[in-house]
């Protein structure tokens, strides 16, 4: 084979190989040209839930934090249950938990309506997560686009691979770093807790027993709708911020300093160790809060995308094709 015929193979290799690693990569403009009517779709909808239920915001956004810390981004917290799988809806962290598939369901079908077989249920709730935040008063951001749909899910992995409520500052920050996010991005995240509720059952521990890290009026406030037997009001909620629940703002970080926070692993935070200053600044600086938020939920969101040929688009986000 002579030079130039060699040459040329090698060339033409290197293109392929430049063209399938683009295809990998996520960008803001994915749909500009296939739904250039995608944004408008899905806020109109994620408005109306948010402006009927504020606490809905929240549970979108809570929603694909926990699709990406499952094998990644992939819209596989949305599949329901089959014969041959048992689905991340049912798994510990999720059980009588997550919510707002219903809008999903709801943006999908508007969705499907100005472009069919377009747009992904990942992509979706990347969008719908963004625009939760931003019409409760949060950040806005440029979302990156093109994540394909996965065909199948592990309750099993879910069950290892969201942090409990439970969890130390250590494992936090270990869990975080598995998924190439920072200690400094763990921080950011979690102050996603400035909106929302919990059940009950996940804070039951800290407010009666560990006495040493909770504002005592704090505690005694909370018991009041949190029985301490098991069984009894597991599910009645309390605001993950105790000031501005349905604000997304730097409350939260305030509420930590003052030995406010309503979880264990929020405590942890600011609890004598690497995070303290992290969330002191934050406490103090709401825009340093926004800014880094808006950037670890960028580099969340590009978490393992199924992108290219793998995976599906879905027609229904609850099953595969």
């Amino acid at each position: 084979m002579g030079s130039y015929s060699m040459s040329r193979i090698i060339t033409l290799f290197f293109v392929v190989l430049f063209i399938g690693s683009c295809s990998a990569q996520l960008s803001t403009n994915f749909y500009s040209k296939s739904c250039p009517k995608l944004f408008a779709t899905v806020k109109s909808v994620v408005q109306s839930a948010v402006s009927k239920e504020p606490r809905m915001g929240a549970s979108l956004l809570r929603l694909f934090f926990h699709d990406c810390f499952v094998n990644g981004c992939d819209g596989s917290i949305l599949l329901d249950d089959t014969s041959s799988f048992k689905g991340e809806k049912s798994a510990a962290p999720n059980l009588n938990s997550a919510r707002g598939f219903n809008v999903i369901d709801n943006i999908k079908s508007k969705v499907e309506q100005v472009c069919p077989g377009v747009v992904s249920c990942s992509d979706i709730l990347a969008i719908a997560s963004r625009d939760s935040v931003a019409i409760l008063g949060g950040p806005n951001w440029n979302v990156k686009l093109g994540r394909r749909d996965a065909k199948t899910t592990s309750q099993a992995v879910a069950n290892n691979g969201i942090p409990p409520p439970t969890s130390s500052l250590s494992s936090l920050i270990s869990r975080f770093q598995a998924h190439g996010l920072s200690a400094k991005d763990m921080v950011a995240l979690s102050g996603a807790h400035t909106i929302g509720q919990a059940r009950c059952v996940t804070f039951r521990t800290r407010i009666y027993n560990e006495t040493n890290t909770i504002d005592a009026s704090y505690a005694s406030l909370r018991q009041k709708r949190c029985p301490r037997s098991n069984g009894n009001g597991d599910n009645n909620l309390a605001p993950l911020d105790l000031q501005t629940p349905i604000n997304f703002d730097n409350k939260y970080f305030k509420d930590l300093v003052a030995k406010k926070g309503l979880l264990h692993s929020d405590q942890q935070l600011f609890m004598g160790g690497s995070t303290d200053s992290i969330v002191r600044s934050y406490s103090n600086n709401l825009g340093f809060f926004r800014s880094d938020f808006a950037t670890a939920m960028v580099k969340m969101g590009n978490i393992n995308p199924l992108t290219g040929s793998q995976g599906e688009i879905r027609k229904n986000c609850r099953r595969a094709n």
